[in-house]
């Protein structure tokens, strides 16, 4: 795997773990490349096609805010279990969608699903993890698989565009509803999954850390090192929704600005493939350093490549040559000093009584702020006005670097969460 030999034991819980990110992921990129079949096959008006898009955006947020304060409370094993089979309801009322309303029922309840499944999962890797270096490697691993779901998606739509009607979207949601199966299946039946829970109480409970109790977020909070933690919270939801406001904008309308720029429908799909490849192979490079001393190094060279590319985009107008080397400089910059790290930070600086719930919080502010975006992005990304937003988000990445420097600053000073109990 991509981390530490000495977690050669955790390969099956980081996968198992890790596909809950490449369902998540791939029903946002599943309905963002398949939209326009959508459309044709079901009649779909223009303001319902909207309306999908923006739906999503906000069912995974009220997934998120939710879903970590009932797994902290029915517990975090069981909710993780089971939680994708609401998953594959809403993909199987994809699949079968015979109008909108059906489609927008699917949507909703997989979209609910996918924003809880991703902050209990990463407590999960966090709380069953051996030591911190360990936990790092887990979690930026997760985000390798999010990386694939995003790639596969891609790669089915791309695979089924020729097929007439919406039989491209149904068979594309069709592959992540037999995906979700595979993975509930997985969760709950596996030995070795079993063991490696059953071990990490055990060891919580010897070190007289079980993290059994009820507790609630503001309690903590406002506890021993409040200081401490609010200062995280503020910091790490300040980058992370910064971040993803540029991430989430680029992704969900790369295509149409591709295609606005003069590239076809198609090129502008193979473009996001490939595009999207570079992500992946980055993402495995930071998994590698998640744990270790190189992590903030690699954090900078994240932010100055994402600055460069918002930059050269900015200078260059919609010339689709220097827009999709931008990209290409973007996708570089994103995945080292971005969700990886976001998702580090907060597994290690939250007591993991707290963690799925905070996590949650954050996962839901971020996508409630990017789904009311989303409904005015079309206009800001038109070629008339590409640059001038570019400059927008120039300023965006700023306030990231800021509130990103900050927090490494805050961890330094008040250490993480093993220390602090140490």
């Amino acid at each position: 795997m991509v981390y530490a030999t000495h977690t050669s034991n955790y390969t099956e819980l980081a996968i198992s773990a890790g596909l809950g990110a490449t369902l998540a992921s791939g029903i946002i990129v599943g309905l963002a490349s398949t939209i326009t079949v959508w459309q044709s096959g079901l009649g779909l008006t223009d303001a319902q096609v909207g309306l999908l898009s923006g739906v999503l955006s906000f069912a995974i947020a009220g997934g998120s805010i939710a879903g970590g304060r009932i797994a902290d409370k029915i517990g975090r094993i069981l909710f993780f279990n089971w939680i994708n089979v609401l998953y594959v309801v809403g993909a199987a009322l994809c699949v079968f969608a015979s109008d909108f309303t059906m489609l927008m029922a699917g949507i909703i309840i997989a979209g609910i699903a996918s924003g809880a499944e991703v902050p209990v999962a990463i407590t999960v890797l966090s709380y069953d993890a051996p030591d911190a270096a360990t936990s790092s490697g887990l979690i930026s691993t997760s985000q390798v698989f999010w990386q694939a779901g995003m790639f596969v998606a891609y790669s089915a739509a791309f695979a089924v565009s020729k097929m007439s009607g919406a039989l491209g979207g149904r068979v594309v949601f069709a592959v992540f509803a037999v995906l979700g199966i595979i993975v509930t299946l997985w969760r709950v039946l596996s030995p070795s999954l079993r063991a490696v829970h059953a071990h990490a109480v055990e060891r919580h409970r010897e070190s007289g850390n079980s993290h059994n109790q009820k507790v609630s977020v503001l309690s903590v909070l406002r506890g021993e090192h409040s200081k401490a933690l609010t200062g995280f919270l503020i910091t790490i939801t300040l980058f992370y929704v910064m971040w993803n406001l540029l991430a989430n904008t680029w992704g969900q309308f790369q295509t149409y600005i591709f295609a606005q720029s003069g590239a076809s429908q198609s090129l502008a799909t193979a473009l996001g493939i490939g595009l999207n490849l570079i992500t992946l192979v980055l993402n495995i490079v930071f998994a590698a350093v998640a744990g270790g001393r190189h992590r903030n190094t690699a954090f900078a060279i994240g932010l100055v490549l994402t600055f460069a590319s918002i930059i050269i985009v900015a200078l260059a107008g919609s010339n689709l040559t220097i827009i999709v080397g931008a990209t290409a400089v973007l996708y570089a910059g994103i995945p080292l000093a971005g969700e990886a790290i976001y998702k580090v930070w907060t597994q290690e600086s939250f007591p993991v009584s707290i963690r799925a719930t905070v996590q949650g919080y954050i996962n839901g502010t971020s996508r409630l702020i990017c789904g009311a975006f989303a409904l005015v992005t079309p206009a800001l990304v038109s070629p008339s006005i590409l640059t001038y937003t570019m400059w927008g988000f120039a300023g965006v990445v700023i306030v990231e670097a800021i509130a990103g420097c900050a927090m490494i600053a805050l961890q330094q000073r008040y250490g993480t969460d093993e220390m602090r109990q140490s």
